[in-house]
């Protein structure tokens, strides 16, 4: 342990973070390799609950953080369609440790809190190889994988990729979509994320839809900025891949420069079809779901759950 810090860094206090810690978060983000991501930490701080650890030794300065994004039971009429409207969910991102005091017990502070405040909701994370070991102690198991892949889409060529040769009918959402798209994301999801679609069309430099052409949506996708130069394309919500592969192309082509698409491992297909089109990537990550209580049970239709919002919001 460092001398200067001169205390258990385990037996620090553990405070709220809010907006006006976005540099101090971004900071400690940097340090570790991670860039500063102030778009993304922004909206993390502002629809979730931030949890950090002080620097005893450097007033202002993080050495933990980590986010806490809570989502809400399915509502009736989603529910009532054979899910299990549940207790809602919850998920935990940007976990992160100073270099100079790893291995000293932060990690586990921080995400025992955080365990603690979601209470009975469905807890669940995205892991790398270094931090699972820290998430399997404290009661968290896999459930599903997920991989990053980069890269840029060539335009289209005009033909679809869809199986039957038909090509599912992509335009920008609207502000009259919205109430479809929350219905759609709650039964993919399994929980009411409502709060944080509504901020979709701010956040986002793209947001699209798969419209039915009967009034009804077949999905819908977003692409936001992350960072100088690079482009995260998510959530990606559809009821089969064909529509998955139709949304992201569209994103892909509005995009100017790479794009990062984090698919879900259940949809080889997708993945699949993004390789060829020249996305490249080796990145893996585990999802993982707390042990305990409700966190046994599934969480939505994962056959239409295509891409995340963000490995930090699931």
């Amino acid at each position: 342990m460092p001398r200067s810090l001169g205390t258990r860094l385990r037996d620090l206090p553990v405070h709220r973070l809010g907006a006006a810690d976005l540099a101090a978060c971004s900071d400690l983000a940097q340090s570790r390799g991670w860039g500063r991501e102030e778009h993304k930490w922004r909206l993390l701080l502002t629809s979730g609950q931030g949890y950090g650890v002080e620097a005893p030794d450097r007033p202002g300065t993080l050495i933990g953080a980590c986010v806490l994004t809570s989502y809400g039971p399915l509502p009736p009429t989603v529910s009532g369609a054979g899910l299990d409207p549940g207790t809602g969910a919850a998920c935990v991102g940007m976990m992160l440790v100073a270099e100079r005091c790893e291995r000293q017990g932060l990690g586990r502070r921080l995400l025992e809190h955080a365990v603690a405040e979601a209470g009975d909701a469905l807890l669940f994370l995205y892991a790398t190889d270094n931090g699972r070991p820290l998430y399997e102690r404290l009661g968290f198991r896999a459930a599903g994988t997920v991989t990053s892949l980069r890269g840029r889409l060539p335009a289209s060529d005009g033909e679809s990729d869809a199986a039957d040769g038909s090509a599912p009918y992509v335009r920008p959402a609207t502000a009259t979509d919205l109430p479809a798209v929350r219905a759609l994301d709650a039964h993919a999801f399994g929980a009411d994320r409502g709060q944080l679609l509504d901020r979709l069309p701010r956040f986002a430099d793209g947001l699209v839809v798969a419209d039915a052409g009967d009034g009804s949506l077949r999905g819908f996708g977003a692409a936001w900025p992350n960072g100088p130069g690079g482009t995260v394309v998510g959530p990606v919500v559809a009821l089969d891949t064909a529509t998955a592969q139709a949304l992201v192309r569209d994103l892909g082509e509005h995009t100017a420069g790479d794009i990062r698409l984090d698919i879900d491992g259940r949809h080889e297909g997708l993945e699949t079809w993004a390789r060829r089109h020249g996305l490249e990537g080796s990145c893996l990550c585990t999802r993982m779901i707390h042990g305990s209580g409700s966190g046994s049970r599934p969480l939505g239709d994962a056959s239409r759950r295509f891409a995340p919002y963000s490995v930090a919001l699931g």
